[in-house]
């Protein structure tokens, strides 16, 4: 798990120190921003990075992107090729086999918020289980109307499962979603022109969610957006198979 780089720059009492941006500065700047471009597609999956490219365009000297890219091979979305001096740091290909284990992944962290949401007294679940409905009712909408909107669809869903982590889940957890979330974020951007024809169906799963939250059954809400995650990957396999994978160098 990789957790965000602490700002320097920031004392005991939450007071920034006036002067100019200093090392811990720059490496969260590179960090941030690298994850950005590699999620975004602006650094194509495959593609080779070359740190004093980066760093100019950043702005930062080579260190802090240098640092910024050791965490992000931790996180799956850098990869290294070749041994010893020769050694090539690419951006991570997106994969069928990759995505397979990316969604599982994130089932099983998001199912466990699933079941402690469920946990919640009743009060509690039912205003989360309001948001969750709205949130699903404008994903039904853009289904219903067969409207190719991919960023907007792309949000509803975000923030649905966002909205589920959030309404129960302590530091660790949230630390753990906010790094493995970006990486199936790629995927989606992608994707996305072909994983929304199915839509249906994944508010009909959504659907499965929340009714299980709402009843309070832990079980229930785990599996349900497990299933979710799990039926995810399979139609993102289907499209995977279609268009290709995407800077494997396999």
């Amino acid at each position: 798990m990789t957790t965000k780089p602490k700002d320097p720059g920031v004392s005991n009492q939450g007071a920034r120190r006036d002067g100019p941006p200093n090392r811990g500065d720059s490496l969260t700047l590179a960090f941030e921003r690298l994850r950005e471009m590699i999620v975004s597609g602006q650094l194509s999956p495959g593609s080779r990075i070359i740190e004093t490219e980066l760093a100019e365009r950043l702005g930062v000297s080579r260190t802090p992107v240098r640092g910024a890219l050791q965490l992000l091979q931790r996180e799956g979305l850098v990869n290294g090729a070749g041994t010893g001096s020769k050694q090539r740091m690419l951006v991570a290909p997106l994969t069928k086999e990759d995505s397979r284990e990316l969604y599982s992944i994130v089932g099983l962290v998001e199912g466990l918020a699933a079941r402690l949401t469920a946990q919640l007294p009743a009060a509690d679940r039912e205003r989360i289980v309001q948001r969750l409905k709205s949130l699903n009712a404008g994903l039904e909408e853009l289904a219903r109307a067969h409207r190719r909107d991919p960023m907007r669809t792309f949000d509803l869903d975000r923030t649905f499962h966002r909205a589920i982590v959030e309404a129960c889940a302590g530091p660790r957890l949230l630390d753990l979603h906010n790094s493995i979330q970006p990486q199936t974020e790629r995927y989606w951007r992608l994707y996305a022109s072909s994983i929304i024809d199915q839509l249906a169906d994944s508010v009909a799963e959504h659907k499965a969610i929340i009714e299980a939250i709402s009843r309070g059954d832990t079980k229930a809400a785990e599996r349900a957006l497990q299933l979710n995650w799990e039926n995810g990957a399979v139609r993102l396999s289907d499209v995977i198979d279609s268009l290709g994978e995407r800077g494997s160098w396999l």
